[in-house]
């Protein structure tokens, strides 16, 4: 099992890593186009008064990853009730919405090794439902990778968009740093807005497929730990028992021979 777990991280770490390319070249473009288009308007730029929220939780299919659900569902049950909507990505978290009688607004699900269509169809639900007004802001509520031994629980903007960040294209970094345009010159047809209002669901999309690939190397590192703990904690029962197991034996047979040495002496 720990070898399983072992192999699995490894997976996820590598199809985290493997969009790094894809990420660095929308950043660069990403960078040059919001240097230009810096009057841009769009509906998934709009702030709004804040009135109705919804929170896109990521969690796992599966326990036997430790603290990993409870220390992300912990942070999640301290949003209000009457004014948040979840949109939950993995069953431990539908359980959590229901278990709490709390608002779903959708449930998703994703595999082993996330795919993107799977990121593009919680971002393209998230979307919707700020485009139409039903909620005035989205958040992503997961687990991300720090270590092999730390992974901590984290909540990011989603919408409304504001600042362009760059996206986060590596697992374990978590503070993206602005775009900003580069030595590269860029010719956009039909114009640099055109581009950018395009662009900007694709980012989107992108953001939610890396935190999807990073949420899942969370947890398969932190399901490694654990089935190493509980192997180790095996093990020391086994041994305990072993030795409590040996006593209790060699006191018997002492018991046996002072019987038979007893025995003896009193038959002269």
């Amino acid at each position: 099992m720990q070898m399983v777990a072992a192999a699995k991280m490894r997976r996820a770490q590598q199809a985290a890593l493997a969009g790094r390319p894809y990420a660095t070249l929308m950043n660069q473009v990403l960078g040059e186009v919001t240097a230009r288009a810096t009057d841009f308007t769009h509906p998934l730029l709009e702030v709004r008064e804040e009135r109705k929220r919804a929170v896109i939780l990521v969690t796992t299919d599966k326990g036997l990853c430790g603290s990993l659900n409870s220390n992300l569902l912990r942070e999640a049950a301290k949003l209000d009730k009457n004014t948040t909507v979840y949109i939950t990505a993995g069953r431990k978290g539908s359980q959590f919405v229901a278990r709490t009688r709390r608002q779903l607004g959708a449930e998703f699900t994703y595999k082993d090794t996330p795919l993107f269509d799977e990121g593009r169809a919680i971002s393209k639900f998230a979307q919707e439902l700020f485009l139409k007004g039903d909620v005035d802001r989205v958040d992503i509520m997961f687990t991300a990778f720090v270590s092999t031994l730390v992974q901590k629980p984290e909540t990011v903007p989603f919408l409304p968009v504001g600042r362009i960040a760059g996206v986060t294209s590596e697992v374990g970094q978590h503070a993206p740093q602005p775009l900003s345009s580069g030595a590269t010159e860029y010719l956009f047809e039909p114009s640099a807005h055109h581009v950018l209002g395009a662009l900007l669901p694709q980012y989107l999309n992108f953001k939610v497929y890396q935190i999807l690939l990073e949420a899942k190397a969370s947890e398969q590192s932190s399901r490694m730990v654990a089935m190493k703990n509980a192997t180790d904690n095996a093990k020391q029962i086994i041994k305990d028992l072993t030795l409590e197991y040996n006593k209790l034996r060699q006191a018997n047979i002492t018991k046996e021979l002072l019987e038979i040495t007893s025995a003896a002496m009193a038959l002269g």
